[in-house]
């Protein structure tokens, strides 16, 4: 799946879940919402470090060094 997917996909996860979360406290379940606060928004928080942290190519990483031609790579 590419980039572009993967961001949707997260997107529509996540406002499905807070839109759950706005049902639940419709419905009077604020306690429940009292204690799921904490994990949604640690949830967020971890999705978009996730998607901000994937290096682009050739970023970051050891480089190997390219013999010359004759020699053999050890």
């Amino acid at each position: 799946m590419e980039r572009k997917g993967i961001k949707l996909l997260v997107a529509f996860a996540t406002a499905i879940v807070f839109a759950w979360s706005v049902v639940m406290v419709a419905l009077g379940q604020v306690a429940a919402i009292a204690v799921l606060a904490p994990v949604l928004g640690l949830t967020v928080q971890q999705i978009v470090r996730a998607l901000r942290s994937q290096p682009g190519p050739g970023a970051g990483g050891p480089v190997m060094a390219v013999p010359d031609s004759g020699e053999e790579a050890p």
